[in-house]
């Protein structure tokens, strides 16, 4: 290599002091946002299989009870602690769930006890308006926490190219003005300095890229676990509304 063609870290070395603050800019959003993918890749990919695991999981247990041994086990699963959330709510208003029925079809009674008062009902669209607010904080509870950090991959992918570019302008305006000064338009003059300010936009280039496939991969994610979620609730709710109507009927 010829020791007179300065390399891409020289370039770096010698670039004027805004553009060099532009580049360690961009390093910091490269670094953190590397650091955010693997760590919501993990996270992700682990609140899915775990998902999955624990609906299986639900659907063979024989009650709600042994579900919801289950679900505390499976901590890091969205669905299995929005089924915590509604099974505690349910518990309320009543402190038995019975044990010998299907997770399908699982009796969940609302029957309580008043001192020196009949026995009572509570009306099932009380129980019914309870949980479903229960489980609706808990759904956003869990979308808010997969989405955690996700923004910051948002920002650095619509940010990280302007600032690049707002380096490679900066590099080229003292380039021109180093032109003026030595009254000299030959490339041997002005390649250099416009190739040290395209360092920038190629480095915010780089920042971008990555951080938006990422952001949309986990974006993508979070809606089908959010779908999950939301299909999961609605079975929920379904047998919880069903029970609730035989129990009352029982009554």
């Amino acid at each position: 290599m010829n020791p007179e063609t300065p390399d891409l870290f020289n370039m770096m070395i010698s670039a004027g002091p805004v553009v060099k603050t532009v580049l360690l800019i961009l390093l910091f959003f490269s670094i953190t946002s590397w650091a955010i993918i693997f760590i919501k890749y993990r996270y992700i990919r682990k609140a899915y299989k775990d998902s999955v695991d624990f609906t299986e999981i639900f659907w063979q247990c024989r009650n709600l009870a042994d579900a919801f041994t289950k679900a505390k086990i499976l901590k890091t699963s969205p669905v299995a602690r929005v089924f915590i959330t509604g099974y505690m709510e349910v518990k309320k208003f009543d402190a038995s769930i019975t044990d010998n029925t299907s997770a399908r079809s699982a009796s969940v009674s609302v029957v309580t006890k008043l001192t020196a008062e009949p026995t009572r009902v509570i009306p099932s669209y009380n129980v019914m308006s309870s949980v479903q607010r229960a489980l609706k904080r808990a759904i956003s509870s869990e979308i808010r926490r997969l989405s955690q950090l996700v923004t910051f991959l948002a920002t650095a992918g619509n940010t990280a190219p302007f600032i690049g570019l707002f380096g490679t302008v900066w590099g080229i305006l003292n380039t021109f003005q180093g032109i003026g000064m030595t009254k000299s338009a030959s490339l041997a003059v002005v390649a250099p300095g416009i190739a040290e300010a395209l360092v920038a936009t190629a480095a915010g280039l780089c920042v971008a890229i990555p951080a938006v496939i990422a952001y949309n991969y986990f974006t993508d994610r979070i809606r089908v676990l959010d779908s999950e979620l939301q299909s999961f609730v609605a079975d929920l709710l379904n047998i919880i509304e069903r029970d609730l109507q035989k129990s009352q009927g029982a009554a």
